[in-house]
């Protein structure tokens, strides 16, 4: 088992080394200059050129690519502690070494260079001039709190629909079945979210009480501070989860009508078993390893294509962030948000890739 997971957090490391380089030289070779966007197109040249080094745009490719895997990697090097120049002025201690990170310790000392133990930095953002780690802290748990809500609900009620279809398998369920599938895997996000928005925080609002816009915090009207606001919720996740239910409710159906229509099925039947006991105790649980696997590649997805849902609804999560970062060309920020979400992917088909060999049986772990 610990070699199995070894294997699998290597493979993941790999994975993360891709997304980075990709990410990387995409966003590097891309038309326009970066300075230019943050200082706009008038700037002195003097400016431009101190702003250039400063970020090392002055160096040739491949030197940004080694120096920004050196900011992401948590062991990393930096000669007489003034490779990384810090940037933020909010802290008391922000001239001192390393200032841009929030947890970090010297490890030793060789040849002028700093080993350093750190968290992963991602440098700042252009336009705001704020850490992107920080910006995507703060925006990170909005994403992480709807993603859930909304693969909760979609394996929840997919499960139960998909069960109620596979074990009465009646004319009028099946149409159900196909019905919500259609509909969940034929609407486009952004439209599904304007439709759904305007239908029940416009059209219907006086019955359904919700908003159109909103997060998961509001502001309360005669200054009492800002309280958990549960409403503004219920909208972006049903929105989100629609795709995913229709996975899980197709998945569930077929695999569940598959398994039982196995011998050893047929044996605990013949053992005078009561029905419901017989689908939940003994068919379900193999019936739901291609789910497991496909929610979790759906979990991830939910992540990154949250970002026209939240923008919609006005959800302050990842997805806004990512937009305002494309409208502005904040780099450095889009970057950053796209390697949390590979990141997330990766850590999300580990913990699932054990749940998978633990609820079938029939995997051998060498």
């Amino acid at each position: 088992m610990i070699s199995y997971i070894i294997r699998k957090i290597l493979y993941g490391l790999a994975v993360l080394w891709g997304v980075v380089t990709l990410v990387f030289f995409l966003f590097n070779i891309v038309p326009g200059d970066p300075v230019r966007m943050m200082l706009g197109q008038r700037a002195d040249e003097s400016d431009v050129q101190a702003i250039r080094e400063e970020l090392g745009l002055n160096k040739n490719i491949f030197m940004q690519y080694v120096a920004y895997l050196n900011d992401l990697m948590p062991i990393s090097f930096y000669k007489n502690s003034t490779d990384l120049k810090p940037y933020e002025t909010n802290d008391s201690n922000s001239n001192a070494p390393y200032s841009n990170f929030k947890h970090y310790s010297i490890i030793t000392n060789v040849a002028n260079v700093d080993i350093v133990l750190k968290t992963p930095y991602l440098r700042y953002s252009y336009q705001s001039k704020r850490s992107v780690g920080t910006i995507l802290s703060e925006a990170f748990p909005n994403t992480m709190i709807l993603a859930s809500v909304a693969i909760t609900f979609a394996l929840i009620l997919g499960v139960f629909i998909g069960v109620l279809t596979a074990v009465y398998n009646t004319e009028f369920l099946n149409k159900l079945t196909l019905f919500i599938t259609t509909i969940g895997m034929s609407l486009p996000s952004f439209f599904a979210a304007i439709l759904i928005a305007w239908l029940f925080g416009y059209v219907w609002e006086s019955f359904t009480g919700l908003s159109m816009t909103g997060n998961l915090y509001s502001v309360d009207d005669y200054g009492n501070g800002a309280y958990l606001d549960i409403k503004n919720l219920i909208l972006p996740a049903f929105t989100l989860g629609l795709r995913p239910l229709a996975v899980v409710v197709e998945l569930t159906r077929t695999s569940l009508l598959e398994t039982l229509s196995m011998d050893y099925i047929r044996t605990a039947r013949a053992k005078g078993l009561k029905k419901w006991r017989v689908v939940t105790v003994h068919a379900l649980r193999n019936a739901m390893t291609p789910v497991v696997t496909a929610i979790s590649g759906w979990f991830a997805s939910l992540m990154a294509g949250a970002v026209f849902v939240e923008y919609v609804f006005d959800w302050k999560g990842i997805g806004v962030i990512i937009v305002d970062a494309l409208d502005t060309f904040d780099f450095p920020v889009i970057m950053g948000a796209v390697l949390l979400i590979g990141f997330m992917l990766v850590i999300i088909n580990i913990i699932v890739d054990i749940i998978y060999a633990l609820l079938d049986p029939r995997i051998r772990i060498f």
